[in-house]
C-alpha cells in the first residue's frame, strides 16, 4: 500500500469513527478522570472522549475504597474489573451496552474460561469485538485488565 493510499484510508477511517471533529475543532478531545473507579493520582486519564468514542485506559481490579487488588483469585478481580469499566462508562454518559471493543490481558492465559464466565454477565444483548491475550505482568500486580472502546450513535 502507497503512503498516499495508506494516508487516505487512515484519514477515511477517523472521519467515519469521529464524524463531529474537524481539523479545526481542538475541543472534541476530552481527558477525563473521575477518581471513582481509578486511582486519579495515576500519569494516565481514566478516559479520553474524541466526538462520540470513549477511549478507556485499562482496568484493573482494584477495590476503589481501598485502592488494593481485591482478594480472591481471577473471578473476583474479574468482577471488580468489570464494575469499574461499568462505573466509569456510567459517570461519563455511556453504558455497557455502548461497547463496541474491548481488549483482555490476563496474567495466566489459563484462567481464560473463569475470567469469561465472569464477563458475559455484564452483557444482556450483544458482546463487543475483543482481544484477548497473556501478559507476564500487569499493573498493580493484577490477574487480569481490559480496556475498551465505547461508541454512541448521537
Amino acid at each position: 500500500m502507497t503512503d498516499r493510499l495508506l494516508a487516505a484510508t487512515i484519514a477515511a477511517v477517523m472521519a467515519w469513527m469521529v464524524p463531529s471533529a474537524s481539523a479545526d475543532d481542538s475541543a472534541t478531545v476530552e481527558y477525563l478522570n473521575s477518581g471513582k473507579a481509578f486511582p486519579s493520582d495515576l500519569p494516565l486519564s481514566e478516559a479520553v472522549r474524541v466526538g462520540n468514542l470513549l477511549f478507556l485506559s485499562g482496568q484493573v481490579g482494584i477495590d476503589p475504597a481501598t485502592k488494593n487488588i481485591v482478594p480472591g483469585g481471577i473471578a473476583d478481580e474479574t468482577q471488580q474489573t468489570m464494575t469499574n469499566i461499568k462505573t466509569t462508562l456510567e459517570t461519563h454518559g455511556y453504558a455497557m451496552s455502548d461497547l463496541v471493543k474491548c481488549t483482555v490481558m490476563l496474567a495466566d492465559i489459563s484462567e481464560w474460561s473463569a475470567f469469561n464466565e465472569v464477563y458475559k454477565t455484564f452483557f444482556a444483548a450483544h458482546y463487543p469485538a475483543r482481544s484477548a491475550l497473556s501478559a507476564s505482568g500487569l499493573a498493580f500486580g493484577a490477574r487480569v485488565e481490559v480496556d475498551c472502546i465505547a461508541a454512541r450513535g448521537d
